[in-house]
């Protein structure tokens, strides 16, 4: 399968699963993906991210090797939205190695405190982030006083997962 003519044929979701199923068939095929991904240009990365995202829900073991470049591609300036959004998403069903932490902590309170960032990268950012910090009560405190702050000038979806992330969180 041609990935880039693929991703460009047609954006929606059944295309999407076409090249996710294809990409998942193997840890070479999803190396492929990741690699047209990475390359682009812009509207492939975009295209790109959507199956990335669902072959990491089904599959997150073939995410883990490629963790490293798509946490350092992500944080790019020149990126759409939507690879921010499919990465932070796939994050949340991948176990992160502790070695990658700080990285993922960096990048997600850096999202959660940012006007600029969309709502679903942000409920994203903040499901990743209460995983990655499980063990560390200093940075659970400063995620929840980051969510109490936000709750009064959010979006529902917003205010439903923050509510339900600071109940969550032990008593900081």
């Amino acid at each position: 399968m041609n990935l880039t003519r693929e991703i460009l044929k047609e954006h929606g979701s059944k295309q999407a699963h076409k090249i996710a199923r294809y990409a998942s068939s193997s840890p070479l095929t999803f190396k492929l993906l990741i690699d047209t991904y990475l390359t682009g240009p812009y509207r492939v990365t975009q295209r790109a991210s959507w199956p990335i995202s669902i072959v990491g829900e089904a599959h997150p073991k073939l995410i883990r090797p490629h963790l490293k470049k798509l946490l350092d591609f992500m944080v790019r300036d020149d990126v759409h939205d939507a690879v921010k959004r499919n990465t932070m998403r796939v994050l949340q069903f991948v176990e992160i190695p502790k070695r990658n932490h700080a990285q993922v902590i960096d990048i997600c309170f850096e999202l959660l405190q940012s006007k600029r960032e969309a709502v679903a990268i942000k409920c994203f950012a903040m499901t990743v982030l209460s995983r990655v910090i499980d063990d560390k009560p200093e940075l659970q405190r400063e995620l929840k006083i980051i969510l109490e702050d936000q709750l009064p000038y959010s979006t529902a979806a917003f205010k439903s997962r923050a509510t339900k992330l600071i109940k969550r969180l032990p008593g900081v």
